[in-house]
């Protein structure tokens, strides 16, 4: 596709957008598992669908486009993704990790990859210092997620990126916050972008897929040999859902960070709430990197509360987001990461990285900021007047 175009419109306008053999204005849904084969010398591009399928191959073409790079690959899920990209290491190998990744992560690393000798160490990557120290001899990879989850701590990709290539190690980032509109770190240094499609690239709570893009042809072609061994492979269905989300992506990721943005400023001014992060904030330690190297600032924030029990409170009264797990749809959610996302984290371990008992976090939707802000706010206001109520209890 040409670059002539700018973002918005390629998210409309590619190779898919009409089907050569009907003209429809849909990307056919390909059920079949196996294909025809004209001769016992000759097979087509086609043969069975766990190794490549009309319909996911579309989905994966965008993505490669919309990411810069050579080749993309759609996988049943986000962890399936990152996992099958882990599966790039071997025996022996060392990997760098951002300290507050999605519990997901941490749990394949420290469960998974350890038992298959791969050895790991967590580190705050804003701290570039701190990511050279932790640099071995068997380094083979640094994986970013930025801005981070649930802490929305920002890492210099291109930074990250240069580090790892000195060392002659790879560098994956987790694009899943902020998607190809907002930050592409393939033209950042990154040799793999990892998503967590379920998100904001399908927008509606209505399917779970996981999305990878490459930029080498030759980590490519090792990548799918991993894809087609382990078989994690996207639903067609599935596929032509994210490729139905991500055609209005920019329009949804415009008003909710918008949204996000005016919410974090009113958090920021609540005497309830004793930490907002996220990336929009000028009092957001890493918010020029975030400047520098991406387009906006996202939808998503966190904030924090005094302790589990007004947290629990604050649920129980605010109405109109979702409690739930996920985050990136057309309706906001509100999760509790200590219990969610992050479930799988010891709790000395996220209490160590500042995932408190009293942090929650919020996926901004499409509704309208001012009846989020006052939805908080009479949320706010309740626990206030219980607190008052408490004291004179006492």
């Amino acid at each position: 596709m040409s670059q002539r175009y700018t973002f918005e419109t390629q998210l409309l306008h590619n190779k898919h957008k009409v089907d050569p053999a009907t003209g429809g204005v849909s990307v056919p849904i390909q059920h079949a598992s196996t294909f025809h084969q004209v001769s016992a010398d000759e097979f087509g591009k086609y043969d069975y669908s766990r190794s490549l399928n009309p319909t996911r191959e579309a989905l994966e073409e965008i993505i490669a486009e919309l990411e810069g790079g050579v080749r993309g690959f759609a996988f049943s899920s986000g962890m399936a993704a990152i996992s099958t990209a882990f599966l790039l290491l071997s025996q022996g190998d060392h990997v760098v990790v951002t300290e507050d990744v999605y519990g997901g992560t941490y749990r394949m690393v420290t469960q998974v990859l350890n038992r298959f000798g791969i050895e790991h160490t967590f580190v705050d990557m804003t701290d570039l210092e701190a990511v050279e120290e932790a640099i071995r001899p068997n380094t083979a990879l640094l994986y970013a997620e930025t801005p981070s989850n649930p802490l929305l701590k920002v890492t210099d990709i291109r930074a990250i990126s240069e580090i790892a290539k000195k060392h002659s190690a790879l560098t994956f980032v987790d694009n899943t916050f902020m998607t190809p509109y907002l930050q592409r770190p393939l033209d950042l240094g990154a040799d793999i972008v990892l998503h967590s499609a379920t998100k904001f690239l399908s927008g509606h709570s209505d399917t779970v897929a996981g999305l990878a893009v490459v930029k080498d042809e030759e980590l490519a072609k090792r990548l799918y040999s991993l894809q087609n061994s382990f078989g994690a492979v996207l639903g067609v269905q599935d596929a032509w859902l994210v490729m139905r989300g991500i055609k209005t992506l920019s329009v949804r990721m415009n008003q909710s960070q918008e949204s996000a943005r005016k919410i974090a400023g009113f958090l920021l001014k609540q005497p309830l709430i004793k930490n907002v992060y996220y990336p929009g904030l000028l009092n957001h330690p890493q918010s020029g990197i975030q400047k520098q190297q991406a387009y906006g600032t996202g939808a998503v924030l966190s904030f924090e509360l005094e302790n589990a029990e007004v947290l629990s409170r604050f649920i129980e009264q605010v109405k109109l987001p979702v409690f739930a797990v996920s985050l990136g749809a057309v309706e906001s959610i509100l999760s509790y990461p200590a219990k969610m996302s992050h479930a799988a984290m010891p709790q000395h371990e996220r209490e160590r990285r500042g995932i408190s008992e009293g942090l929650l976090r919020l996926s901004v939707g499409l509704e309208s900021a001012e009846d989020l802000i006052a939805d908080i706010e009479q949320a706010l206001n309740t626990i206030g007047i219980f607190a008052v109520k408490k004291e004179e209890v006492r």
